[in-house]
């Protein structure tokens, strides 16, 4: 195929090739139910319309629609009674609860700033993002206290608000709650606490909403290399990315159950939790963290239509000696992540097998893009999308547009060449939180260096290659990490495995994947025989030497610390 000559002819051709793609009865525009408008105003809609739906159900506790905006109302009031402005960061210090959900709205409808901050940060990682941001006033969880008050004399910290599980477990949970999370309650003095301030305010007068284009959000990335930056993002790239996915990506509406557990704190988190389904005026049954016989539990007493996991939740589910006596019958989508364990042909077809429902991939994206930038939904029939190598990650969401760039000079790739994934998309982060110098390296012409290797193959399909810092060099081929972990995750004895580099004087480079088994499998089989496994099925210069080690470094999101893998 040619080389276009523009990136206007590239870009055309890709448009149409993603017209001849798209699948039947999809919409090709994003969805917006209630206009392209302020989450915030989604919320009051919803309000309005059924006040008395449940929108957050946390271990049988129920936040209706209509109190979710009440609460929301009296928050915004009290964090203005304690001279917070418009603009002026918070910082949320939470697990997932029925207050984050309190406490996100409050910010946004007084047009505050939300800073989510991981609740599994030590004191030097919240010290950094208080700083970075300017933050006067944090949400904590009771428990999360102690981490604060070790920072609070090295930051501008002034006003410390308190909240605690133990306000919102109830006495007989429909659904077995974790013995972690029944601690009981610790009291902070000098800090608000949170709901009894907020029935102490009673009703309020509803804010006029805040502009769709004003800061909202700081959400942080992950920070591999260096400190997180902090992604800039407004109101209208919230809703632009739940009105992009809703009907395409994912089928979520008012009759919708949707379950989660991902970290709220996290951008797939906020979407899957915070916005998508109050987008849809949907229920959310939220739990505080991954329990598989909680989650089996949830679907069934709850009637849950829809939930996302990482692929590792539904082996495990699969795996659970309790799986069957639970209905799982009224699920309709559920939506996986690679993570650690990649999807494969044997897991979809053993999943249908038990649930009736189809595992696909949930999406490509980034914190910088408000993730969930492509789409897969509708490439299953006959594992197209697995068969369809490397890595396919399906075409882009409405509004969004992908282009492969050399690394180097930016110039367009030819379809089926490898190179940099550039994304242009309305959710773009509009810049690091005061980083111009990262803003201008990332950011350009309006296009968002990705950092990601990839390829648009002749049929349009974008494919994810891995991180370019990833990816080895073997007597000069190139080897994507991410693949060689996608075959060792079909090996039965592999619960996970991450892969890296390591320098070699004749080679350049030899991938080396540091693999955890399944408990089961343990002293059952060893580094030679996993490699002899490997050479069976992959290139030779591909093949990693092995190293079994105890348990694999993993983020709170779910991710290998690769950092931590010392070849």
């Amino acid at each position: 195929m040619t080389h276009p000559q523009t990136e206007q002819d590239y870009l055309a051709q890709l448009h149409a090739l993603w017209r001849k793609a798209w699948p039947k009865d999809a919409p090709r525009e994003p969805q917006y139910p209630h206009g392209e408008v302020p989450l915030t105003e989604y919320l009051r809609a919803w309000a309005r319309r059924k006040s008395s739906r449940p929108a957050v159900i946390f271990y049988g506790h129920v936040l209706s629609y209509g109190e979710l905006d009440r609460q929301s109302d009296r928050f915004a009031a009290l964090l203005a009674a304690k001279g917070v402005r418009k603009g002026d960061r918070v910082a949320v210090f939470l697990p997932n609860c029925p207050q984050f959900h309190i406490v996100f709205f409050g910010i946004l409808k007084l047009g505050a700033v939300h800073v989510p901050v991981s609740p599994l940060s030590r004191a030097f990682e919240l010290e950094y993002e208080l700083n970075d941001t300017d933050a006067e006033v944090i949400v904590a969880l009771d428990q999360l206290v102690e981490t604060v008050e070790q920072v609070r004399t090295k930051t501008k910290l002034r006003e410390v608000i308190v909240t605690s599980l133990a306000d919102v477990l109830p006495a007989n949970p429909s659904i077995p709650v974790p013995d972690t999370l029944r601690t009981p309650r610790i009291a902070v003095a000098g800090a608000t606490d949170l709901l009894p301030a907020l029935a102490a305010i009673g009703d309020v007068a509803a804010l006029p909403p805040a502009a769709l284009d004003d800061v909202a959000a700081l959400n942080y990335t992950g920070g591999t290399t260096g400190m997180p930056k902090g992604c800039v993002h407004t109101q209208r790239d919230m809703v632009y990315t739940a009105a992009a996915n809703a009907g395409i990506a994912i089928d979520i509406t008012e009759q919708s159950v949707f379950l989660s557990f991902f970290p709220e704190f996290w951008i797939a988190g906020e979407n899957l939790g915070l916005i998508f389904p109050l987008f849809a005026g949907a229920t959310l049954v939220l739990m505080a963290r991954w329990d598989a016989l909680g989650v089996l539990s949830a679907i069934a007493t709850h009637k849950v239509t829809l939930t996302a996991m990482p692929v590792d939740g539904a082996v495990e589910l699969m795996d659970h000696p309790r799986f069957r006596e639970f209905d799982l019958s009224s699920l309709q989508q559920v939506r996986v992540v690679s993570f650690v364990k990649k999807l494969n042909a044997d897991y979809r077809r053993r999943w249908k097998q038990l649930t009736g429902t189809v595992l696909a991939e949930s999406a490509w994206g980034m914190t910088e893009t408000h993730t969930s930038n492509t789409f897969t939904t509708g490439f299953q029939d006959g594992d197209f999308d697995l068969n369809s190598q490397p890595i396919f990650v399906g075409l882009p969401v409405p509004g969004a547009e992908f282009k492969i760039t050399d690394f180097e000079t930016g110039a367009l790739v030819p379809l089926g060449g490898e190179g940099e994934i550039r994304v242009r998309t309305p959710s773009l982060l509009k810049s690091y939180w005061n980083k111009p110098e990262a803003t201008a390296e990332a950011l350009v012409d309006g296009w968002l260096r990705t950092g990601d290797i990839g390829l648009i193959d002749t049929d349009g399909f974008l494919h994810f290659l891995g991180r370019r810092k990833e990816m080895l060099k073997v007597k000069g081929m190139s080897v994507f990490p991410p693949e060689i972990e996608a075959l060792l995750g079909q090996h039965p004895a592999v619960l996970g495995s991450g892969v890296v580099g390591r320098a070699d004087p004749d080679r350049g480079q030899v991938p080396v994947a540091f693999i955890q088994l399944k408990p089961e499998a343990e002293g059952t089989i060893t580094e030679q025989q996993l490699q002899d496994w490997c050479k069976e099925r992959m290139a030779i210069y591909k093949v990693p030497e092995v190293r079994i080690i105890e348990a694999l470094p993993m983020t709170a999101t779910g991710k290998v610390k690769k950092q931590e893998l010392n070849a």
